[in-house]
């Protein structure tokens, strides 16, 4: 467990400790000032304990360092960071040549099945004249807006409809009408909400609302679980969630 001793390295902690199916051999983190049942390591390259998968909950400061370890060895990895550059995710995507990844910008099963969902009503809706707008709300020490989250469920309506779309984060500085192919979020900031999306066709005289509301962390915490099983023993190659769901229909 890269990040063991996070917020979420701790609910994935307490989960597997419920889980028959799963144990937790070794933990990394810069702070070992718990006693998580298992080792832990402030450094990576110290640790030698063998293990199937490795899940990461951590900080993309930290991202680089770990896919050099985890293709030196050969270790299948979740990659659960979010707010990665441009450059990480070109070196996941080099990664992925030689150890199984399975990167995914949300681990819930209710935000993945969201994102087919809404392939589909963009096929309907935006041909039709819907304008397609998301709204995310985060707690108030999210460093990164939008949200990986808002990004990928844009990518997927965005990709549904051939890609022809540009997303618009910010309209404060331009005074401008709508364009006709663009898709609009904007990121909420404040206390301690989860995490909520929420994406709006809006047509003439109608509005069609898909919602999803996370009230806790624990959701992300099981399907990054649930990825760690399914990646286990993969051949090298990029996975995401969407693949674990296949693979347990």
């Amino acid at each position: 467990m890269h990040g063991c001793n996070g917020h979420m390295g701790q609910v994935i902690t307490g989960i597997v400790a419920q889980d028959p199916d799963a144990e937790i051999v070794a933990g990394i983190d810069l702070v070992d000032n718990r006693d998580n049942g298992y080792p832990v390591f402030t450094n990576i390259w110290d640790c030698d304990v063998e293990a199937d998968a490795l899940i990461d909950f951590a900080s993309p400061k930290a991202t680089d360092n770990l896919l050099n370890y985890c293709v030196e060895k050969k270790l299948p990895v979740v990659l659960c960071t979010t707010g990665l550059s441009a450059e990480q995710l070109d070196k996941i995507r080099e990664a992925s040549r030689e150890v199984a990844v399975l990167k995914s910008a949300n681990m819930s099963l209710g935000i993945n099945t969201l994102l087919s969902l809404l392939k589909d009503a963009a096929k309907v809706l935006a041909p039709a004249g819907f304008d397609m707008e998301i709204v995310e709300k985060h707690h108030r020490l999210k460093l990164d807006a939008p949200s990986g989250t808002a990004i990928a469920l844009a990518d997927s309506m965005n990709e549904a409809l051939g890609n022809e779309y540009h997303m618009v984060y910010d309209r404060s500085q331009v005074r401008q009408q709508r364009d006709d192919k663009e898709i609009g979020m904007s990121a909420v900031r404040g206390g301690t909400i989860v995490g909520e999306h929420e994406v709006i066709f809006a047509g003439t005289d109608e509005v069609i609302t898909f919602k999803h509301t996370a009230y806790s962390k624990a959701i992300f915490g099981k399907g990054a679980v649930q990825a760690g099983k399914f990646l286990a023993g993969k051949k090298p190659g990029y996975y995401d969630m969407q693949d674990v769901i296949a693979a347990e229909k």
